[in-house]
């Protein structure tokens, strides 16, 4: 279970306080919704490692995350400005995401064109960054992200740009991730996606 208890984040710039309280059991879904500024990007770099809490805790099965470094935390993230490495192609910037040293099985490097497939991007793994289009790099972090194998998966705004067909595919991805035990904690405007794939919602 992802307990986040009384977290608080204060930005210097203009003292503005958010604060953050709800927890999420394994294998579910929470849609954090709300307009642009209401704090569900603040919530989740919170969560990820990037903005460091001014109180509160994270725990995650019972283990305080909080102080960990980014890549210590047993997460995965998807954000809207997709950070891919643009001087890397598409297949070797999905395999650091399953190993930093691109040190892959034959089973990962496999899974790595079948999941291209899926996502509508066969025979992709060569192009570089710059040659996508957004909805195309969008799907490759997604795609990143379900590799990697985290139990806890953040998403901001994670089928944004992309047509309905891909949406529908990427959200039956995202729901067998959940039946694997896969947690999920989602900030989305978009209502099909959070009545598809929540359990349960907070409006901030």
């Amino acid at each position: 279970m992802l307990e986040v208890r009384n977290l608080t984040y204060t930005y210097p710039s203009n003292d503005r306080t958010w604060c953050f309280d709800f927890q999420v059991f394994r294998g579910q879904c929470i849609a954090i919704d709300g307009p642009s500024g209401s704090g569900k990007s603040t919530l989740l770099g919170l969560l990820a490692g990037f903005l460091r809490p001014t109180a509160g805790t994270i725990t995650w099965q019972g283990q305080n995350v909080d102080q960990l470094a980014p890549w210590q935390r047993p997460m995965t993230s998807v954000f809207q400005e997709h950070n891919l490495f643009e001087h890397l192609d598409v297949q070797t910037n999905i395999g650091l995401g399953i190993h930093p040293g691109m040190k892959l099985s034959r089973e990962q490097k496999q899974s790595i064109q079948m999941g291209l497939a899926r996502v509508g991007l066969a025979g992709y793994g060569e192009r570089m960054p710059s040659a996508l289009s957004g909805g195309q790099r969008q799907r490759i972090a997604l795609l990143r992200a379900l590799l990697r194998n985290q139990p806890l998966l953040l998403l901001d705004e994670p089928l944004t740009g992309l047509d309905q067909d891909t949406r529908s595919t990427l959200r039956a991805m995202l729901v067998e991730q959940k039946a694997q035990g896969v947690t999920m904690v989602l900030a989305s405007h978009d209502e099909e996606d959070r009545q598809v794939l929540a359990d349960s919602q907070w409006s901030l």
